[in-house]
């Protein structure tokens, strides 16, 4: 295939109704367009592969289109063709991790006092803008606040911590988020039926997984996959082409772990060496399966109906109770994090894997589990007079084990789930301080605390918050804030006892070590509690 035809371009959307995902900001900008209230400057930020220079050219179409603004550009006229080939004149794109320095940004500043050549607006997309220098940010800084009318700038950035406040206090900033993996493969799979190419479902769950978001990655990688597999894309041929864990190596480890198995771990763990399995990325890998094993347990809904895995993860739903699948999650994530201080990988793994046998709580003392078909999300928490009349969707009452109570305190799954939603400032506050009341196909309602009754009245977080659990189950979601009394642990208290956690084992390991003692008992030294910081 050539560099020409690769699918990352070939299938890079022309328009908005092609964008998959980022709903969210081609709502604003279609709005801005068909009402014709356009501000000069905009801010898209995100990660790479998200749609960022996507949308941005999608937008200079939008603006110059012969048939006048519009929020869907004709694509056939001259000059929607030649932004699609990247020939239009009026439409200036600049790296800007290329040019750093102050003159290119006064001789493209320079260039825009001048009216457009052919188009209706001079756009300048700048992509990575933060790695402009101070100087060339203080150069840009007059034109916009005193910009041409014929001038649209357009700046890209996964890192706007580094942008001036001066310049992001002139722009419209929209925060594209990384796109779910379901919503990924979807979009592969279409691609790979238009391209006639046969595929195995797996394979395309996989790449989508792998992606970590990025449309332009798992376009990428499909593109190896294509040419790696001569024909069709399956999974067994998938994996060896990343590198990426076997999945029936994971599911055989927590099958011997709820057996309490340890030489069956320790036979699978000596066999994935053997294959010269790379054992951070299997802790990683482990970790996103328990993941899905509590999404299974908590909120069968998310797993699809044609997820390849469905049954084994349902199978595993039922072997463990709910705090067994928290506390091996915990295990294996601070384990990867640790797996660089070990004596070897192998050792590193191992030992996580030991460390899961040794902490398993005992089985005369754990929760009933849970029946597939019985599965609920959290059961309500108590509530008190202020909840009277609100609408609450009712689910029936779970075991603790469902619920996420652990030998060590109550931890609601609504901290694992908010781990993993694209959500922050506000929003991640109001989610930070309330827990999980109830869940249904369509709505979530969450409990705050009267002292903390503030954020519910703030519509612009709970708008986000709501926006974020949407993107996160790639449906509409609505989200219902109810005040009550909160007898779980927020995620806003987990964290805390985390810190303080950490800041006490940081104490301890300083108190203890021989180079200190040596330097309070000899030379009179005082330790200052407040200079230790954890790491």
């Amino acid at each position: 295939m050539s560099a020409a035809t690769v699918l990352a371009r070939k299938w890079r959307p022309k328009n908005f109704a092609q964008l998959a995902g980022q709903e969210h900001v081609v709502r604003a900008l279609r709005n801005a367009l068909s009402q014709n209230r356009l501000h000069h400057a905009y801010l898209f930020t995100g990660t790479r592969g998200v749609g960022k220079t996507t949308i941005a050219r999608i937008f200079a179409k939008s603006l110059n289109c012969a048939t006048g603004i519009t929020a869907t550009p004709c694509g056939e006229c001259g000059a929607c063709k030649e932004i699609d080939s990247g020939r239009f004149v009026d439409l200036i794109e600049l790296d800007a991790a290329s040019n750093t320095q102050v003159d290119s940004m006064r001789e493209l500043l320079e260039s825009a006092l001048y009216a457009p050549s052919s188009g209706r607006f001079k756009v300048y997309i700048i992509d990575e803008v933060h790695m402009l220098s101070k100087s060339a940010f203080n150069a840009m800084l007059k034109t916009l606040e005193e910009p041409p009318a014929h001038v649209k700038f357009i700046l890209a950035t996964t890192d706007p911590q580094k942008i001036p406040v001066t310049v992001l206090s002139r722009c419209l900033q929209f925060n594209l988020k990384q796109l779910p993996p379901a919503l990924i493969a979807t979009h592969l799979q279409y691609v790979l039926e238009q391209e006639q190419i046969g595929f195995e479902p797996g394979a395309v769950a996989l790449i989508a997984r792998v992606a970590q978001g990025s449309m332009r990655d798992a376009l990428s990688l499909m593109d190896q996959a294509i040419a790696f597999s001569a024909g069709k894309v399956e999974e067994a041929v998938v994996r060896t082409m990343l590198g990426a864990i076997d999945q029936s190596y994971l599911f055989d480890l927590l099958a011997a772990l709820g057996e309490q198995n340890g030489v069956a771990l320790l036979a699978i763990a000596d066999n994935m060496a053997a294959r010269s399995v790379a054992f951070d990325a299997a802790l990683q890998e482990l970790a996103t399966l328990l993941h899905r094993i509590a999404l299974a347990q908590t909120v069968p809904q998310a797993i699809a109906e044609d997820e390849p895995e469905r049954v084994r993860l349902q199978e595993l739903a039922q072997t463990f109770a709910a705090e067994e699948v928290q506390l091996y999650y915990q295990i294996a994530i601070h384990g990867r994090d640790e797996i660089d201080l070990a004596p070897d990988e192998y050792a590193g793994f191992t030992m996580a894997l030991l460390r899961m046998l040794a902490f398993a709580p005992a089985k005369g003392a754990m929760q009933p589990k849970l029946a597939a078909s019985a599965v609920q999300p959290i059961a309500p928490v108590a509530r008190n007079e202020a909840m009277v009349g609100k609408a609450v969707v009712p689910v029936e009452p779970v075991s603790p084990a469902a619920r996420g109570e652990t030998v060590s305190g109550r931890l609601p799954e609504w901290s694992v789930m908010l781990a993993q939603l694209n959500v922050q400032g506000m929003a991640q506050q109001l989610a930070k301080h309330c827990v999980l009341e109830s869940f249904s196909d369509q709505q979530i309602t969450l409990c705050l605390s009267q002292e903390h009754k503030h954020f519910q009245t703030n519509k612009m977080a709970t708008d986000k918050l709501q926006a974020a659990l949407s993107d996160y189950f790639a449906k509409p979601m609505k989200l219902n804030v109810v005040l009550g009394k909160i007898e779980a642990a927020t995620p806003a208290v987990i964290e805390h006892q985390g810190k303080q956690l950490k800041q006490q084992q940081a104490s301890d390991s300083i108190e203890q070590d021989s180079f200190v003692r040596e330097a309070q008992a000899e030379l009179g030294a005082t330790l200052v509690q407040e200079s230790i910081k954890p790491i």
